[in-house]
């Protein structure tokens, strides 16, 4: 494994542990996000919180001691996210160790705060385990949605707009100075050749573009991840290189505070050949909409 610095894990009574790291919430001055100590306080957080993608980064050390460097061509990271943390607070990521020798395996993964707060909760894999991941293994048709406001009028089923999408060497090169895990093949030569994507700008690739067609409806209403599986097909995905990103609406609904949308993208390169997949969670909080004023939602 190359790396920018000691990857400090250590692996003991089956478990693989990743030392003790301070994501950076680096989207603290997007004012009116859930990433803002105001807007986030108002809507009851403790602070501007670390985006659940954020925390995803503490995971590729771990995964090569699991998995090897086929984890980026054929591996997934499915993660749901329980209890949000904010700038730099302490935590650390664990996973559960494969058999040894195992080619198609899925284990559990999860990241802790370091006082045990359970911060996220999921599965990690790399081939064909023949069992369904922490996410899609999750029944989304349990209730039914109710009467939407933010996302009235979005269906199951409902395509997005094929968009072109790439990450940047600089874009990268930027990341890398705040990431937890700077590895040296997101900015310099791979066993792929080029560098390849990092986990964060990954997501980017599969959600930003795509999500931000639904804009009308919903307005200015705050957004959080509630869920990413992130699933490499042909991977890895490489820097400076565009794809097309495709996809559809998988399930709407809502809780007391929120309402949200599970969504289904991939990237396919200009061959057609499907690169990488991502199933997520998106919520949107009531509170934070006009949609919902007159009702005193909190």
């Amino acid at each position: 494994m190359t790396t920018a610095s000691d990857s400090g894990i250590s692996v003991a009574d089956g478990i693989i542990s990743g030392p003790l790291r301070r994501s950076v919430n680096n989207s603290s001055t997007a004012k009116g996000s859930i990433h803002d100590d105001a807007t986030a306080s108002k809507l009851g957080f403790r602070g501007g919180t670390v985006a659940g993608s954020i925390h995803n980064e503490l995971f590729p050390p771990l995964l090569l001691e699991a998995f090897g460097q086929r984890w980026f061509e054929r591996g997934s990271l499915s993660m749901y996210y329980m209890n949000a943390t904010t700038d730099r607070e302490a935590v650390r990521a664990f996973l559960k160790q494969p058999p040894a020798g195992a080619t198609d395996a899925q284990v559990d993964a999860w990241v802790q705060r370091d006082d045990g707060m359970q911060v996220a909760q999921g599965t990690a894999s790399v081939g064909d385990p023949g069992v369904p991941s922490a996410l899609l293994a999750r029944p989304l048709d349990r209730f039914a949605a109710g009467e939407l406001r933010l996302l009235k009028g979005i269906e199951p089923g409902r395509k997005f707009e094929p968009v072109r999408v790439s990450v940047s060497l600089a874009q990268q090169q930027e990341r890398m100075k705040i990431t937890t895990e700077p590895l040296d093949w997101f900015v310099s030569d791979s066993p792929w050749g080029k560098p390849i994507a990092m986990l964060a700008p990954m997501v980017q690739l599969l959600y930003a573009k795509s999500v931000a067609s639904l804009r009308g409806p919903i307005g200015q209403a705050v957004g959080l991840f509630g869920a990413i599986e992130l699933r490499n097909v042909n991977g890895p995905v490489m820097v400076d290189t565009e794809y097309t990103c495709t996809g559809e609406v998988v399930a709407v609904g809502q809780s007391p505070k929120t309402e949200h949308m599970w969504f289904e993208t991939g990237l396919d390169d200009d061959s057609g050949r499907r690169i990488a997949e991502m199933r997520m969670l998106l919520r949107w909080m009531k509170a934070s909409s006009p949609l919902y004023a007159q009702d005193g939602v909190q």
